[in-house]
């Protein structure tokens, strides 16, 4: 099965129930300018040393510099790290050195065809893109938008490392999203929540799964 990364994990409990459902990175969002699902670096700590080291624990990042970014490793220990929003090239080098067995995930805001050249600028310095789709408000991710598979699919096309496919994906549409993209895996936080609280839903999640795993 494609592996999926379920994002937004709010506690221990979120993070045992992704896990037992099949997920193989849980992403933990710190502060962001807007958005829902940040909780602080401490809970992000306390969460990702219940994870086992077979699952990417992946802390979610707005920071623009390595400065930044290291510290925030530094009290979550998290074994991965998404970058979403612009970071300057030199950035992901300062970050390796400091962890260098940290895997580096970058966001690209799919919005039209010159998304392309952006991702290929991107690949080279990353281990994996994680394609998305932004908010009309600025919004990095986690709008629950679908965006213009098509364009995804070039990007997957040319570009050497692996691609992760985010952005409004749900059961009802993941076996359509896979066929036309051929991702490397999956990307999804509110498509397996439910309620005001956006609580994970058991039921979405085996929904989604078991999609995934009919492909």
């Amino acid at each position: 099965m494609l592996p999926v990364k379920i994002c937004c994990i709010q506690d221990r409990e979120e993070a045992a129930m992704a896990i037992a459902h099949g997920a193989r990175s849980l992403g933990l969002v710190s502060q962001m300018p807007t958005g829902w699902g940040p909780i602080d670096e401490v809970r992000i700590g306390h969460i990702a040393a219940s994870i086992p080291p077979m699952v990417d624990s992946v802390l979610l990042s707005s920071k623009r510099t390595a400065a930044e970014i290291i510290g925030q490793l530094r009290i979550t220990a998290c074994n991965s790290v998404q970058i979403v929003d612009a970071f300057p090239a030199s950035g992901y080098a300062e970050i390796r050195q400091v962890y260098p067995g940290v895997r580096i995930f970058q966001a690209v805001h799919v919005t039209g065809m010159e998304t392309l050249s952006k991702a290929q600028e991107l690949a080279p310095l990353v281990d994996c893109l994680i394609l998305d789709t932004g908010g009309p408000n600025g919004q990095l991710g986690g709008t629950g938008l679908t965006h213009d598979w098509n364009i995804s699919a070039e990007i997957v096309r040319q570009v050497e490392v692996p691609v992760l496919l985010a952005g409004g994906l749900k059961p009802h549409n993941v076996v359509q999203a896979i066929e036309t993209v051929r991702p490397y895996g999956l990307d999804l936080c509110t498509g397996v929540r439910s309620g005001e609280k956006y609580a994970l839903d058991a039921v979405k999640l085996k929904a989604f799964m078991d999609a995934v795993a009919s492909v």
